[in-house]
Parts: C-alpha cells; sequence; structure tokens
C-alpha cells in the first residue's frame, strides 16, 4: 500500500462532456437570437427614412410650382395697375390741357368780339362827328400821335417792323415766331430794356398812361392791368404793331381796328 494512498487527490472533477456542449449551444442560440433581433430592427428603421424621402421630392417640386406661378399673377397684375394708372394719368392730362386751351380761345374770341362791337361803333361815331365837323375825341387821339420816333425808339419800331408777317406761336419768343408777350419783350430787349414775360407782367411794368395821350414805344394792352390778356407796341401816327393770333400772325394796324383798354410807359 502507498504511503500517500489515504491522502484525498486535490484535482476538480471533471465535467461531463455533455453539460458543456449544452451550455456552448445556448451561448451561440441567444447571441443568434440577439442578432437576429438587432437585424429586424435596424432593417425596420432604415425602411423609414427611405419612405419619407422618396415622398419629399414630389411634394416639394408642387409646392414650388405652385408658389412660382402666385408670384407671376402678383407680378402681371401689379404691371397691369401701373399701366392702367399711367393711361389714365395721360388722359386727364390731355383732357386738362384741351380745356385750357379751348378756354384759352374762348376768352380770346369773346375779346376780339368786343373790340370789334367797339371798333364799330368808334367808326360810326367818327362819322357822325366828321359830319359835324368837330374832331372829338378822335382827333385828340391822332393829334397825340403825331410824334415821330427818334433814338431808342425809332430802333424799337425798325425792329418791330421787321418782325411783321412772322408766325404767332403760343409761348416762342422769335425769332421766327412770336406770341404777343413774346414780341414786346423782345423788342425792348433791343434797346437795353428787360421787360416781364407774360402779358398780365407787361401791363403794370411801367407808369400807366391814357390812350389819348400816348408817345411811341408805349405798351398797348387788352384787359384789366395785372390782368391782361394782349399786348402790343404804339408805332406812332394812330397805330400798332403787335403779335395778333395764329392766324394773323404779326401785323401793323390801327388802333381803331383793336382799341386797347390802358398802356404803360417804360421808357
Amino acid at each position: 500500500m502507498s504511503p500517500n494512498a489515504h491522502i484525498t487527490s486535490h484535482r476538480k472533477p471533471r465535467r461531463p462532456a455533455t453539460q458543456s456542449w449544452v451550455v456552448r449551444t445556448g451561448v451561440a442560440g441567444g447571441v443568434l437570437s440577439t442578432l437576429a433581433v438587432a437585424g429586424t430592427a435596424s432593417a425596420t428603421t432604415a425602411e423609414k427614412p427611405t419612405e419619407a424621402t422618396a415622398e419629399m421630392p414630389a411634394f416639394n417640386a408642387e409646392l414650388s410650382a405652385s408658389i412660382a406661378q402666385s408670384a407671376v399673377a402678383t407680378q402681371q397684375t401689379a404691371v397691369d395697375y401701373q399701366v392702367r394708372a399711367q393711361v389714365e394719368d395721360a388722359l386727364d392730362q390731355a383732357k386738362a390741357d384741351a380745356k385750357k386751351a379751348k378756354e384759352e380761345a374762348e376768352r380770346k374770341a369773346e375779346a376780339e368780339r368786343k373790340a370789334k362791337e367797339k371798333r364799330e361803333a368808334d367808326e360810326a361815331r367818327a362819322s357822325r362827328d366828321s359830319e359835324r365837323g368837330s374832331l372829338g375825341t378822335k382827333s385828340t387821339a391822332d393829334s397825340s400821335s403825331s410824334s415821330t420816333a427818334t433814338g431808342s425808339s425809332a430802333a424799337l419800331v425798325n425792329f418791330l417792323r421787321a418782325q411783321v408777317g412772322k408766325a404767332y406761336v403760343m409761348g416762342s419768343t422769335g425769332p421766327s415766331s412770336y406770341d404777343c408777350s413774346g414780341l414786346v419783350m423782345a423788342a425792348y430787349s433791343q434797346i437795353g430794356i428787360d421787360l416781364p414775360r407774360v402779358s398780365q407782367d407787361q401791363s403794370t411794368a411801367g407808369t400807366q398812361v391814357s390812350t389819348s395821350n400816348l408817345k411811341v414805344g408805349d405798351i398797348l394792352y387788352w384787359g384789366s392791368a395785372g390782368s391782361a390778356y394782349h399786348v402790343a407796341v404804339y408805332i406812332g401816327g394812330g397805330k400798332f404793331i403787335g403779335a395778333q393770333n395764329p392766324s394773323t400772325g404779326i401785323v401793323e394796324r390801327s388802333m381803331s381796328y383793336s382799341p386797347p383798354t390802358g398802356a404803360v410807359r417804360v421808357m
């Protein structure tokens, strides 16, 4: 008998092979189950963004097209309103200009009608005075107009006579055409005298004088002082030169043709 036979062995008892195989099989099965679950979850998760991504481009394209069409329609409407407003403004301005021109023409026609009536009355009165052997007012005017032009007055008259026959154009100041105040202003500028541009202001530019005591170079006006509608220049001998109207142009005429309302002296 061995001396160590009574000593208990320190070696661990060996596990049965069958048990080890079962454990390993269980672990492997668990791992595979876990992987299968994870794979299923990943597949499910991956599918959802794919569906959302597939739908968004179609939705965005449709919305963009709708917004673009709305913007174009809004812009076209704005342009239409702007064009319509411009057309209406142009029509209103044209109507206003036509109305103003008509009123001006009617005012001048009425003034000429009254002047004609007054001229006819004066001529009839002069004829009666001549028959009675009385000079009356007409002879007073003739005697006052017997003065002759000299110096600046002569230069003024020479310029005015050189313009006779030229056209009357509203707003023109020469040299090929004039309106009434444009001719007066241009004539006086020849002798170094600056006058206002319009007839209303020219009718108050100098000293008021009687039409029965005129001198060469006096400015004649028709209408009230400060609101005259026509002007001309007295050239002596009972005559004046002025830009009458578009029909007659610049003419030299007797004062009896259209007696002025008043006169101013600026030289």
